[in-house]
């Protein structure tokens, strides 16, 4: 469907969530069909065991590397480091004990004009002498973009299906989808079996889609406080989603977001009565333990709202809002976390009609935008 299909109903943010599971098929099929030069580009720089990689973006970019990281780093099993390119602007010396070691920046941009991720860019370039860069992008007329044309020896770009260009305010197929082709191009050697994987993870969305009017209901509670807890990759995914209902709400319900031991070290207190709990379940009977120790902690203390859990389904954990995940058992890139995201993006999609605000622009005195503005770069 084309933005210019778009019923008059609906906002760019409804169709750009609910499209997902099918443009997750076109980010597959375009990895797939770049799947030899992409190999081609890996191979030569990532050969040295001494490599490091450096996953970067600002904002919901930023949380990609977050929530890919590790899996990217088991991948490779080279060392993997996810930096906001908003902090890499401030402090690059960040990356200074890198000076003597090849780099790999992964560059995470929807529309790849952002002046951080542009300036990250060419801080990096003159302080580390090894760069190579690839970046994941949206928008194929975006700076990133071009730059990566000017030299493919060390740069490598990869332009992701239209759809995936949000004209909403709020990042949702851009974020699912370039997290989706980083998982699938750090394991091109599964890619055989990845197409299954694709297929179930849309599954998995459209069940979730199925019970929408659930998170509907939810979104119409008296809450101002959402907190998302979430461990391994599922913490960057609960820091996605804290910002996608706090920026689709214009800041009227404050998020926060933590892991599940974490939350225990203080962060805790912000619970309140007003105080929507949304827990990310781990697949992992292991992790359960503690996750399944914090729910019971927290259903024993009261004084919260309610309580959304989201993943496998556990017999001694219960709630009125219970949205089942299951992951493909040969699933071995990862690619089960792409449904968790989708909570917190129709949470965002509905408190924000529910506060009666524009989902596609909520921003009532445009303090926030679809490309960051105001931002004055400085030499250094």
């Amino acid at each position: 469907m084309t933005m210019e299909m778009v019923e008059k109903n609906k906002t760019y943010t409804e169709i750009e969530i609910f499209q997902q599971p099918e443009v997750w098929k076109k980010v597959f099929e375009e990895i797939q069909g770049q799947r030899d030069g992409i190999g081609k580009f890996l191979s030569a720089h990532l050969s040295n065991p001494n490599t490091t990689i450096l996953l970067t973006g600002a904002g919901s970019s930023a949380f990609i590397g977050e929530s890919v990281e590790l899996v990217i780093a088991e991948a490779t099993g080279l060392n993997t480091r996810a930096i906001a390119t908003t902090d890499l602007v401030t402090h690059p010396e960040a990356v200074d004990p890198l000076t003597d070691t090849p780099v790999v920046l992964i560059s995470f941009a929807r529309s790849g004009n952002s002046p951080e991720s542009v300036e990250t860019v060419k801080l990096l370039e003159s302080r580390l002498g090894k760069l190579k860069h690839l970046v994941i992008t949206c928008n194929p007329d975006g700076a990133l973009a071009k730059m990566a044309e000017q030299d493919s020896s060390t740069h490598y770009c990869i332009v992701l299906p239209e759809e995936t260009n949000d004209k909403s305010l709020a990042m949702t197929s851009s974020f699912s989808s370039m997290l989706l082709s980083s998982l699938l191009v750090f394991n091109l050697d599964k890619l055989d079996k990845a197409q299954a994987w694709v297929e179930h993870v849309g599954k998995e969305t459209v069940k979730i889609f199925d019970n929408a009017e659930l998170l509907k209901g939810l979104a119409r509670l008296d809450f101002d406080r959402a907190i998302f807890l979430g461990s391994g990759p599922l913490l960057g995914i609960a820091n996605e989603c804290h910002l996608k209902l706090q920026e689709l709400t214009d800041g009227q319900v404050i998020c926060k977001y933590d892991s599940c031991l974490g939350f225990r070290h203080g962060p805790r207190a912000v619970v309140k009565e007003n105080t929507l709990l949304v827990f990310f379940l781990f697949p992992d009977a292991h992790v359960a333990k503690y996750e399944n120790d914090l729910v019971s902690s927290i259903v024993q203390g009261g004084g919260y709202l309610d309580m959304v859990l989201v993943g496998q389904e556990n017999e001694s954990m219960e709630s009125n809002y219970m949205f089942p995940i299951t992951k493909h058992p040969d699933d071995a890139a990862g690619v089960f976390i792409l449904p968790y995201v989708v909570i917190g993006q129709l949470l965002g999609l509905y408190k924000s009609q529910e506060l009666g605000l524009n989902p596609d622009n909520p921003s009532v005195n445009g303090a926030i935008s679809r490309v960051v503005q105001g931002v004055t770069i400085y030499e250094k």
